[in-house]
């Protein structure tokens, strides 16, 4: 009888240990594949900070460590590479320059471990002052899209739906003017603040300094917008991941017409001025229109940034590029290092001899597949890229231009300029607008 139990005791003792040091193997894998997974990530820091890709530029992300289960949700939910890693047990930024603002992250972690900030503690961004209602500080003002630091198309056209929303429990009767409300704006967030008042009954007029689709519409004819699954009112759901810009304005066009709604085209807005009751919005045109309130809802882009060299105002300069597929052998400059540059000296340079110039060593914010193609385009010997240079000036055939230095001639005959916009400041502070630098704050939280 003793010897049946220590055999079956012995029997137990070695299923233990079995199990035990099965367990104690897998424990051991899982650590190594942290460790691994967390010198990786150290590793793709590391480059990052080297390639100045680090420190964010814009809207971002920012992960509390204690709220952080490593779920890995927010890595999968995230459309770019690299944005986010696991280091540590925990997830990190690591190439947060790159980080577009779509807040895929924000909206994937199961334990509401994200927040999404714009600007750094040393790193500022101009921001006009909206509260949680997309209300400016001028009562009945309101802003919406990337004006106010929310970007992508996703988030603009939420954010156009819930400021005609927001001011809707605010909208009196008698007020005395024309409108109940004038949207300044007819991209993403202005098209669904349009559609949003229309459902909700609101005297609405949509104007806009170009035409409909307000940014998308100066994308170039084959760019693709990246963009995901969108509620457009008075439309339905938009299930769109890759697209080009025909497509997008084609969606827009049918739920306007569809709804018998039109964007007064070729209308710019010089003024916004508070009456008693309503605001009287002047255009460049000399007309005054009245509202009892008003929606901006245009781009942080609206003014492009100038150089301030001779000739830059010159017809052969451009600031976008809408049909490359109709220029063909030109000698051509594209100036700028962000992905609207990249994008369109590559659209460019099958069909021209084409130049790319940036003042800095390297691409520093573009996104990992236009950093792909770039690269394949100079091995190929289609694009020529000048870093460390600068444009000096523009003639009618010819451009001079600084390299490491040296300046020199060379012979042109189109230079496109993408050096980004500038906040149109002054109008947002004629209408009274307040205008605050933000370190690092939060715009969306839990």
């Amino acid at each position: 009888m003793d010897v049946l139990m220590n055999i079956v005791f012995a029997e137990q003792v070695l299923i233990y240990g079995a199990v035990f040091l099965l367990f104690g193997l897998i424990i051991l894998i899982y650590v190594l594949k942290i460790r691994r997974q967390s010198r990786l990530v150290g590793q793709k820091i590391e480059q990052a900070r080297e390639s100045g890709l680090y420190e964010p530029v814009s809207l971002h992300p920012v992960i509390n460590p204690n709220k952080c289960i490593q779920s890995g949700a927010c890595i999968s939910a995230c459309p770019e590479k690299d944005i986010i890693g696991i280091m540590n047990g925990r997830a990190t930024t690591i190439n947060a320059s790159r980080c577009i603002g779509h807040g895929a992250c924000f909206h994937a972690c199961p334990t509401e471990a994200i927040t999404l900030h714009i600007g750094t503690a040393t790193r500022g961004v101009d921001l006009p002052h909206v509260n949680q209602y997309f209300e400016s500080n001028v009562p009945g003002i309101y802003i919406a899209g990337e004006l106010g630091g929310m970007g992508l198309i996703k988030n603009a056209v939420e954010q156009g739906k819930q400021a005609v929303e927001n001011l809707a429990q605010q909208l009196y009767k008698n007020h005395g003017a024309t409108y109940d409300l004038i949207i300044i704006g007819a991209g993403p967030a202005g098209i669904s603040a349009c559609l949003t008042a229309k459902k909700l009954g609101i005297n609405a007029l949509t104007v806009d300094q170009d035409t409909l689709g307000g940014t998308v519409y100066t994308f170039p004819r084959s760019k693709i917008v990246m963009t995901s699954a969108m509620n457009l009112p008075l439309y339905g759901k938009v299930k769109l991941f890759e697209t080009n810009k025909q497509e997008l304005l084609n969606i827009w066009n049918e739920a306007l017409n569809k709804n018998g709604l039109a964007i007064k085209e070729q209308t710019k807005i010089e003024k916004i001025e508070k009456k008693e009751n309503y605001f009287e919005v002047v255009t460049a045109q000399g007309e005054t229109l009245t509202s009892a309130k008003v929606l901006i809802a245009i781009g942080r882009r609206g003014i492009p940034r100038k150089l301030g060299i001779p000739g830059e105002n010159s017809q052969n300069v451009a600031y976008r590029l809408l049909e490359p597929e109709d220029i063909s052998n030109k000698r051509i400059c594209v100036v700028g290092g962000g992905d609207s540059a990249v994008e369109s000296a590559l659209l460019l340079c099958n069909q021209n001899e084409v130049m790319l110039s940036y003042r800095r060593e390297g691409f520093q914010r573009i996104k990992p597949k236009n950093q792909e193609r770039v690269e394949a385009a100079i091995a190929q010997g289609k694009l020529k890229v000048l870093f460390n240079s600068n444009l000096l000036a523009i003639e009618d055939t010819t451009i001079t231009i600084e390299v490491d230095g040296d300046q020199y001639q060379q012979a042109n005959d189109l230079v496109y300029i993408f050096a980004g916009g500038e906040l149109p400041s002054k109008f947002l502070e004629n209408a009274g607008i307040t205008i605050t630098k933000k370190f690092g704050e939060a715009l969306l939280k839990h």
